[in-house]
Formats: structure tokens, sequence, C-alpha cells
């Protein structure tokens, strides 16, 4: 099936950069090359989305792999049924390291906060990640694009979609292998992250709250609790330990089958856990700073913001 597109590659101030790397295929394909300082990836989308010739976009981050028929997918579900914007799920490719995969189930699988992030639609209404992500021209127009927090930038997006009345789907079939964190240490960042941004959309989008964005938190927090309780108690106090004992042992087993790997399975227990303090722990500092500070979320975590050209 033939296709008519372009790619625009916007490189976001980048000291090494991909130009000549891009020449090479400049003759095999219709392809655009934008350089511009360092703003972040939301602006860095809006930059080249403005600048693009087509009436439909689809945006995906340079750590992602695009399997050879993925456009064919696209083109097929918006025929089938036209969205302003759609959303696809992202797996492990096998090259991938086994952090890498670890990461992966994490931050996908319906036992974590995979579901909660929205990577399930039975959990929420849909929200696209900006990974692998597609937006109508009218829609980015109509919205204004991605804000300058960062990250959290497509959950606001899509809930301001939402506001104006633009229907959003998930498009199973369109997935992208996408690379994410390197290194558990980088990820608790991210997650962290993730955590603290929460709060700040919650507020600025009222409505948008749920239960269980409280979940890691209160997982941690009871973690926490059932190991004072095996020190005042041991022997008496077992039954919330072996609880968290038989989640990790079942994360185990579960990624052990999805990935057919045991390191990669022992790997994703301490991926899991990370995920779970990291955002639990943004969340709920988050939480207490923007309901009980005088202070707006730009002064508050500056590190969330970027500045907008």
């Amino acid at each position: 099936m033939a296709f008519s597109y372009e790619i625009v590659i916007v490189e976001d101030g980048s000291v090494t950069t991909s130009k000549t790397v891009i020449d090479d295929y400049k003759g095999t394909l219709n392809i655009t090359y934008l350089f511009k300082e360092n703003t972040g990836p939301g602006n860095s989308r809006n930059f080249g989305m403005q600048r693009a010739k087509g009436n439909y976009f689809i945006i995906l981050d340079s750590d992602c792999v695009v399997p050879v028929n993925y456009l064919e997918k696209v083109s097929d579900s918006l025929n089938n049924k036209y969205v302003d914007c759609f959303g696809g799920p992202d797996a492990a490719h096998q090259s991938f390291s086994n952090v890498q995969k670890a990461i992966n189930y994490a931050m996908t699988s319906i036992f974590t906060t995979g579901g909660i992030r929205g990577n399930n639609k039975t959990v929420d209404k849909f929200q696209p990640r900006s990974f692998n992500m597609g937006i109508s021209k009218k829609a980015f127009e109509d919205s204004g694009g991605f804000g300058n927090i960062h990250p959290g930038e497509d959950p606001d997006l899509i809930m301001r979609l939402w506001d104006k009345g633009y229907e959003t789907k998930l498009i199973g079939e369109a997935f992208v292998y996408h690379k994410r964190r390197v290194s558990f240490h980088k990820f608790f960042i991210q997650v962290k992250k993730f955590g603290m941004v929460r709060p700040i959309l919650n507020n600025w989008h009222p409505g948008s709250s749920r239960i269980f964005y409280w979940f890691p938190t209160l997982f941690c927090m009871g973690l926490i609790i059932s190991l004072l309780m095996l020190f005042i108690g041991p022997g008496r106090y077992l039954w919330p330990i072996i609880l968290y004992a038989a989640y990790f042992a079942f994360i185990f087993l579960d990624a052990l089958i999805k990935n057919k790997n045991l390191v990669v399975a022992f790997l994703a227990t301490i991926a899991v856990m990370i995920q779970f303090l990291g955002y639990g722990y943004g969340f709920l500092k988050s939480v207490i700073l923007v309901n009980f500070s005088k202070n707006k979320p730009l002064e508050l975590f500056p590190e969330l913001f970027f500045k907008q050209i």
C-alpha cells in the first residue's frame, strides 16, 4: 500500500547533530530537517508541526523504532473510524538490554502503574502518549499544541482536547519499540517526575483526579508499615509482608511468561519496586506542595518546565 507522507526531524539543540545522517536519505525520502535551541520535547513538537505540510501529524520519539507496517495499521484504523487524535502502545525489541526490557514491563503491565498511566483502555479513558501519537492539524491549531511542562505535556494536551470535544482512541496494532531508560537510576528520576506532575495536572484540570493515582503512594506506605509490624511483632504480623511477597512473586512469574527470560523477570521485580517508590514519593511530595503552598508549580518545580520560543 502506497503512502504519501513527509518526515520532519526536529533537532532540539543537540551538540552533535544528526544532519549528516539525514542528508544520506534526502534522495530517497521526503524529509525536512529543522534545528532549534533546546526548549524541550513539547515545544519541539509544536515547532515541527507548525512547519509541517500535512493535515495529520504522527509524533514519534527519537528512542522509538517503528515496525515496517506501522503506517498501514494507522491508515486502516483511521479509515475505519476517524479520530483527531490517537495513541499506540509500545513494546521491547529483542535487541534491547535486559534492563530496558524490565523497565518496559513495569511501564506497560496492567499489574503496575502501566494501567494507571493510560496504557490500558479498560482502566480509564485512553490518553495517548507522545512517544507514539497522532493528531490532526485542526486539533493541533485549535488546542495550541503542547505546553511547556515536561513530563506531563501529553496528558495536559489530551485533556484540553477532550474539553474541546475531540475524541481519542487507542490503535493497538500501531505499536513501536520504545527503548526507554538505560539504567534504574534514570528510571527512578523519570517516574518520580511522573508522580510530581500528576497533582499539577489535577490542579489545572479539575475533575481529572482519580483515586488510583494514589495507589503507588499507598502501596509504599503499606510496605513500610508491614516491615515495621514485622520488626515490632515477629511471627504475629507476618500476613502483610506475605501479601507483598506474593505480589512480587506474581510479578516475577508474569514477567517471566511474557519475556521468557529469568534475568529480565528478576529485573522486572526491581523495576516495579522502583516505579512505585519513585512515582509514590513524587506524587505525595507534589500533592503537599501544590495544595498547601502559595507558590505556583513553576516556582515549586522549575525542573518540570521548559521555556517556550
